[in-house]
């Protein structure tokens, strides 16, 4: 949505080797800044402000005819943040160059808009740079530590990174990786922040109730609908929308989620009347998107449209170096919780963490730990006190173990739960049972 227009301030500096688009940006952007300078070579950049210092840059990303590997806009962003490190660089781009922007965004851009343009979009970006290049960046309020290993350090940049723009965001790893944290801790960092976070589990939302929860309802369009309510997007208007599991969505409601980030509108059911949103969107799901398109399973424009910065969050056991420093973070946490006091672990204790493959992932080494600091009723925890499966070991084929299918059953749902932690939606999903059969099952087994 295209904001209302203040008086126009600021200098615009605009980087394009085509005359007509810099002739149709400096139009479109004159009743938003009182200074446009354009160049077709950034060579001349700054010749052309003349001396004055530029607020926002638009910076194309390619020079030369035939040139179109991007380098060229990389090494010229990174020396206009070095000639001008107060100004907002956002970089154009067209579409099939939108891996190097990402790039640029790693490298300090604050957005980037792709070619050819939306005007409203390019004018939010431009604006959006200009009013955030005085005030000071958003600190994060999450209290999440994510570990210090090389993998994490890079992905907590990257997300930083991304933070600053309005660029549509996918978070995808394994169940418990903190998919829902990382979301909030972009979130917290954006210039959103002012405003909550609007999260909707579409794993938990039924087909029939999609449109209600995300786009809102009038006063009678259903039995049941005694008053009007407003959706998500509505809700998340300014703001931060997170759709977690988004790879559960059915091909139609794929349709109507597309429509609606097309358009940028919203109905509400029993309506015809569109109202505009304006969010920024954050998507997770622990499936391969790639792999479901492929499949026939997944919208290839629906993915994207949503996957503009793709952050994959590593799974536990493929940093263990994090597992330790984790696990000593919970237990301060906790031990202050549950009024504990100091609490420490033991060098066997610290080696069965170490050791294990956390198939739970962050969300099963914290259970672990919360269950430890309450059961142990000294200021040590050991190894004794963890409840860890053992290692799988292959059986000698002569004497095998034999069980039955009640208590092969009974075990897969322990460990999907065990995996899951408490969303037993997710848990139901994963024996590919539903949610009533789940709780008929755990009678039955005493789990």
């Amino acid at each position: 949505m295209k904001p209302s227009r203040p008086c126009p301030t600021g200098t615009l500096l605009v980087v394009d080797d085509n005359k007509a688009i810099l002739q149709s940006v400096k139009i479109l952007m004159s009743a938003w800044f009182s200074t446009i300078a354009t160049t077709t070579s950034p060579d001349s950049a700054t010749s052309a402000l003349g001396g004055a210092t530029p607020d926002v840059i638009l910076l194309d990303m390619n020079f030369h005819a035939g040139v179109n590997n991007g380098n060229e806009g990389l090494y010229w962003l990174n020396s206009f943040r070095n000639r001008w490190p107060t100004a907002r660089i956002v970089l154009f781009t067209a579409y099939a160059d939108v891996d190097l922007a990402v790039r640029g965004l790693k490298d300090g851009a604050a957005d980037f808009v792709v070619k050819p343009w939306d005007n409203d979009r390019l004018v939010e970006a431009l604006t959006e740079g200009r009013k955030s290049a005085d005030k000071p960046q958003p600190q994060a309020t999450t209290d999440a530590f994510w570990g210090t290993s090389p993998a994490m350090s890079a992905l907590l940049k990257a997300a930083e990174r991304v933070a600053r723009t309005d660029a549509n965001v996918l978070i995808t790893g394994e169940n418990g990786t903190g998919k829902d944290v990382l979301a909030r801790h972009i979130h917290s960092l954006s210039l959103r922040s002012g405003r909550p976070l609007v999260s909707v589990d579409l794993g938990a939302v039924s087909e029939t109730l999609f449109e209600s929860e995300l786009f809102g309802h009038a006063k009678g369009a259903f039995t049941g609908a005694d008053t009007e309510r407003e959706g998500r997007f509505e809700a998340a208007n300014g703001a931060t929308l997170f759709l977690d599991e988004v790879g559960n969505l059915t091909l139609p409601l794929q349709a109507k989620l597309l429509t609606a980030l097309q358009r940028r509108q919203v109905t509400r059911l029993g309506t015809n009347k569109p109202i505009d949103v304006d969010i920024r969107l954050i998507c997770a799901t622990n499936r391969d998107l790639w792999k479901m398109v492929a499949d026939g399973q997944f919208r290839e424009d629906l993915l994207y449209r949503i996957n503009t910065i793709h952050l994959e969050i590593p799974p536990l056991r493929e940093r263990t170096g994090d597992i330790i420093p984790l696990a000593e973070t919970f237990i301060r946490r906790l031990a202050s919780r549950y009024g504990r006091g100091n609490m420490s672990l033991t060098p066997a204790a610290e080696r069965a963490l170490a050791t294990y493959t956390w198939p739970g992932n962050v969300r099963e080494l914290e259970h672990t730990i919360e269950k430890a600091v309450i059961m142990t009723d000294g200021d040590t925890i050991g190894a004794e006190h963890f409840s860890l499966a053992p290692p799988k070991t292959a059986t000698a084929p002569s004497t095998p173990h034999l069980t039955t299918l009640d208590e092969m059953e009974a075990d897969a749902i322990r460990r999907a739960i065990d995996a899951a932690g408490a969303n037993m939606s997710l848990v139901a999903q994963t024996l590919g049972i539903s949610r009533q059969t789940l709780y008929n099952k755990m009678k039955r087994y005493g789990i």
